[in-house]
């Protein structure tokens, strides 16, 4: 049985009741797997790859990853906070964490791969969609999937692009909106979850076998998957 270890933050998390209806990507994904694979959701909220390495949580997940599992490592909405204990530079220590998870996949005959942060839900007074919230980390991610030649699906491009789409009032309905508009209800969690594997299918085997069939690809979506 393949199984995806998934490595993030609360945007991905698998949450419980005492959050709901606050829902992870992580959590939405299962509706789109297989029976045969297993979610081993590692997720935890407000972690960076900086502190997600550093509380020993990759290795917990490299005490269990095995040959022929995935690792599906989004992050960037903690890199980017001040905070020293999660805080990276998007050209040097993002980059070298992210290289940091790829190589203990590989050390496993994992498969990784690296998914960029969804978009926040962020519109101006006129109600025109805001992009850019995560900076230069997005392209950071990409580069590096680059230069380590594993596969990148760019959910902050696709999520920007579909939250300038349908608007200011339509988007609230898929977020924490009026708590705050980064979290996911369980509507925003399904749709960033179709998303992504939207890109999986994309990708080709064997990432397109951990699906369900019958997942299709919408070309108008302007998925970026490399």
């Amino acid at each position: 049985m393949a199984a995806i270890f998934y490595a993030g933050d609360s945007t991905v998390k698998f949450n419980k009741i005492s959050t709901y209806p606050q829902t992870g990507i992580s959590q939405a994904m299962l509706w789109y797997l297989k029976d045969s694979v297993e979610m081993k959701s590692f997720a935890q909220n407000g972690r960076s790859t900086k502190s997600f390495i550093d509380e020993g949580r990759l290795a917990l997940i490299e005490k269990e990853m095995k040959k022929g599992d995935f690792l599906f490592i989004q992050f960037g909405h903690n890199d980017e906070k001040d905070d020293p204990k999660r805080h990276t530079d998007p050209d040097t220590t993002f980059s070298e964490n992210l290289l940091r998870f790829i190589k203990a996949a590989r050390a496993k005959g994992a498969y990784p791969v690296l998914i960029t942060p969804i978009a926040r839900r962020l519109f101006n007074a006129h109600e025109t969609f805001l992009p850019g919230s995560h900076g230069d980390y997005p392209e950071a991610m990409k580069r590096t999937a680059k230069k380590a030649g594993v596969p990148v699906i760019d959910l902050t491009s696709v999520t920007e692009n579909y939250l300038s789409a349908v608007g200011d009032l339509a988007s609230k309905a898929y977020f924490m909106w009026p708590k705050d508009d980064t979290h996911l209800k369980p509507e925003g969690a399904v749709l960033m979850a179709g998303f992504l594997c939207q890109g999986l299918k994309i990708l080709g085997t064997p990432y397109s076998n951990l699906l369900e069939d019958g997942i299709l690809i919408k070309e108008n979506e302007g998925l970026d998957v490399s």
